[in-house]
């Protein structure tokens, strides 16, 4: 595939997550290729990155820091070279029929009004568990609504949080940085929820969302546990694969090591069940990575593989982050 048919197929593989309830389904679905590029330990390993069958170039390890994400998080501030909205097409936010559209702020000062979809429940004597959902891609839509049945089947309060410049909303994307302070400023939203326990809120999240879902996790200590799916928690090696995305000033590493669960292994702040699918192996290795590191450092983190592709798999992993859900909480 040349550069300009790369180029050509980013939209189709970012949109297709917009209708994947449908397309998961259907015969001879087209597989989407969210993974970054497999990295060769050194030029002479000749790996071939299938998207381009060109040798792909290294990328190194990225380091393993010292000190709680958290606190490192509270003192940086991401340089934005390049202010806009998300780089993906999107539908207009409108929400699905059994859903509430509901807002939250976030930003500096809460300048930022943001749109939430959130299932339609019905308050309990008891309150209801929760879980927060990061959407693939950056966009949201109906699609992606369509695949948190299981969730409210088995229970729980769920939301979809829209994140700052995508769908036509104010703010300027960042790439995994100003983001992590939505899915906080959601998951605060969530959790005051009348009728939802705020001592049972999890977080899961697909794709670019797994991504999201680790950095929150490793930024506050309010989510019961977590469950990445098919995120990548290296920076570096994803902007290497799509450095279109990059908005930040890319000379800087600590804007890439920010952006990288991977560098803050030791920072969860919940247990975790990271997810990837079968024929995701460069993220299969990085997931490994990632979890030696965390281990090391104490936290509680699973890594387990689920049949299929990087759209294919999603059910599955949505299926064990419910049972994964259950078993923490029991």
């Amino acid at each position: 595939m040349t550069t300009s048919e790369d180029n050509a197929f980013r939209p189709s593989r970012r949109t297709i997550l917009a209708g994947l309830a449908v397309t998961l389904f259907a015969p001879n679905i087209a597989k989407a290729a969210e993974t970054a590029a497999p990295v060769a330990k050194s030029v002479d390993a000749k790996v071939i990155d299938p998207q381009t069958s060109k040798p792909a170039v290294a990328v190194a390890e990225p380091p393993l820091l010292v000190g709680d994400y958290a606190k490192e998080r509270h003192k940086f501030r991401t340089e934005l070279l390049n202010k806009g909205p998300a780089p993906d097409k999107y539908e207009p936010l409108v929400a699905p029929s059994d859903a509430d559209q509901i807002f939250y702020r976030s930003g500096l000062g809460g300048e930022l009004e943001l749109v939430a979809w959130v299932s339609r429940y019905e308050r309990t004597p008891k309150p209801r568990p929760a879980v927060l959902f990061l959407h693939g891609g950056n966009a949201i839509g109906q699609g992606h609504w369509l695949l948190m049945k299981p969730y409210v089947d088995a229970g729980y309060v769920v939301m979809i949080p829209s994140m700052r410049g995508e769908n036509g909303q104010k703010g300027n994307f960042s790439g995994f940085y100003d983001e992590v302070s939505d899915v906080l400023a959601a998951s605060d939203r969530l959790r005051h929820l009348p009728g939802v326990d705020p001592h049972r809120l999890f977080l899961a999240g697909h794709s670019v969302g797994g991504t999201l879902a680790m950095l929150a996790a490793m930024s506050a200590k309010r989510f019961r546990a977590a469950t990445p799916m098919s995120g990548n928690p290296d920076a570096f090696a994803f902007f290497h694969r799509y450095p279109e995305d990059i908005r930040f000033n890319a000379k800087n590493p600590r804007e890439f090591q920010m952006r990288s669960p991977i560098c803050y292994a030791h920072s969860f702040k919940c247990p975790l069940k990271v997810m990837q699918a079968s024929e995701e192996g460069t993220l299969q290795a990085r997931a490994t990575l990632l979890s030696k590191r965390a281990l090391a450092g104490g936290v509680k983190m699973e890594v387990a593989t689920v049949q299929g592709n990087h759209n294919s798999s999603l059910p599955g992993e949505i299926e064990q982050s419910i049972q994964f859900f259950k078993s923490v909480a029991a």
